[in-house]
């Protein structure tokens, strides 16, 4: 009779009558042209700019706004905006670079600056807009060249932006093809990095939390892990920011550059500089004609994410 009245509501036998949860339908996302830059809209709402060019130094996404549409990114060096901080004006939202690539420095190098040996990075053709009902994406093609102008490397880089009520997420694609033989520099300063509006900062009452556990900078800092989320208050509500490493990159896990200043960064090439007493070998030498692959993943959410859900969520992307 068990059997009957189970085929008779739709069930298997060890089945509940409980609905599955549904999973959350991806928002429509528009990427288009806007001037000097690119914008990325989702659901109608803006979610961030991405800025290319001869002004700035290197490419850059800024602002970056959470679902609800607050802003988890310092304004400066793009604004200034009273009572911010504004020290390394060379952290412009999120971007990518390194103190060191065979002596030449694409992390500090900014125009304004007057130390030595600071690269740049130049798009190469227009970049390749892609809107969708679910998610966008942009694919541009970057050299990356010393002061002299004289090519060290090329970047081919894919972002794809996707939403869903509550959450924001982007990945990135990123492919380094070597032009001359290049030597990744051992230092801390790098790679793939954010800095995080001011009111976020673990100094303001944040708190970074890396897949280990460990929590605060002073356990974070220079340890490798999965995944950190830095999370804090914006507009005095909560928010936060995860950066996920792939298992595929460079020395994963990879070491984190995350300050309690608000800079939040992950870098696969710094070893001897987070690690004093460490006997092993830093960076990465790569031969001419040789390439390397990356590939992050950033979630912007409106509220901190539970150890679990950050769990989930990562072996949900890292096998891919």
């Amino acid at each position: 009779l068990l059997l009957v009245w189970l085929l008779f509501v739709g069930l298997a036998p060890g089945q509940t009558g409980a609905a599955p949860a549904a999973q959350p339908i991806g928002l429509p996302v528009d990427i288009s042209l806007d001037g000097d830059h690119i914008t990325v809209a989702i659901d109608g709402r803006p979610f961030t700019n991405f800025y290319t060019g001869d002004p700035y130094p290197k490419p850059f996404l800024y602002p970056l706004h959470s679902a609800d549409g607050r802003i988890v990114t310092r304004a400066f060096p793009m604004q200034n905006v009273e009572g911010e901080s504004r020290d390394h004006p060379h952290h412009r939202g999120l971007f990518i670079g390194l103190g060191s690539i065979s002596g030449i420095n694409f992390w500090e190098n900014e125009k304004a600056y007057t130390t030595p040996n600071r690269g740049t990075m130049v798009l190469t053709a227009p970049a390749t807009l892609t809107s969708g009902k679910h998610k966008g994406s942009i694919e541009a093609n970057f050299s990356w060249r010393d002061p002299k102008g004289l090519e060290m490397l090329t970047e081919h880089r894919i972002m794809t932006f996707s939403g869903t009520p509550g959450q924001r997420t982007i990945d990135f694609d990123i492919t380094f093809k070597a032009v001359q033989d290049l030597n990744f520099g051992d230092t801390k300063e790098g790679f793939f990095a954010i800095r995080l509006a001011d009111t976020m900062a673990e100094d303001k009452g944040g708190q970074m939390v890396a897949s280990t556990g460990f929590a605060t900078e002073k356990a974070v800092w220079g340890r490798p892990a999965d995944w950190v989320q830095y999370s804090g208050n914006v507009e005095k509500r909560p928010v936060a920011i995860t950066i996920f490493d792939h298992p595929g990159n460079l020395n994963h896990p990879e070491r984190w550059h995350s300050r309690a200043y608000g800079l939040f960064a992950v870098n696969p090439f710094g070893l001897k500089e987070f690690d004093k007493t460490s006997t092993g070998a830093g960076g990465f030498f790569l031969k001419s004609g040789s390439s390397i692959r990356f590939r992050y993943r950033v979630l912007i959410d409106d509220s901190p994410l539970t150890a679990d859900q950050e769990k989930k969520a990562y072996a949900s992307w890292s096998t891919q």
